[in-house]
């Protein structure tokens, strides 16, 4: 059964670190376009960052830029979201999320409707 479990999510001090892991089992993330996505009490959910299947195109929203890195390492089937200067705003439930692309080699920004599989998310608390 195809699955992605999130970890690494914490309480931190603002201007920390953390690094978000997104594990597939199942499938293999080779064909998949990898989405995190966050979502804080009483917003709507937002796009963070993506990485195409193919090609290690990323992109990331404005507000994360310089400051989120998004990779993966295949070989592990892992995604992985490198959060830096991590501000209160932050503070969320990280979901990642996979989409089915083939050989499609970009990726873009958006709240995650056209992604077909999703992991239970992972707390990410940021305050002082």
């Amino acid at each position: 059964q195809l699955q992605l479990v999130e970890s690494g999510g914490g309480l931190v001090q603002p201007g920390g670190s953390l690094r978000l892991s997104c594990a597939a089992s199942g499938f293999t993330l080779d064909y998949y376009a990898i989405g995190w996505f966050r979502q804080a009490p009483g917003k709507e959910r937002e796009g963070v960052s993506c990485i195409s299947s193919i090609g290690a195109n990323t992109n990331y929203a404005d507000s994360v830029k310089g400051r989120f890195t998004i990779s993966r390492d295949n070989a592990k089937n892992t995604v992985y979201l490198q959060m830096n200067s991590l501000e209160p705003e932050d503070t969320a439930v990280y979901y990642c999320a996979a989409k089915f692309s083939g050989l499609y080699k970009l990726c873009v920004i958006s709240p995650g409707g056209e992604y077909d599989y999703w992991g239970q998310g992972t707390q990410v608390t940021v305050s002082s």
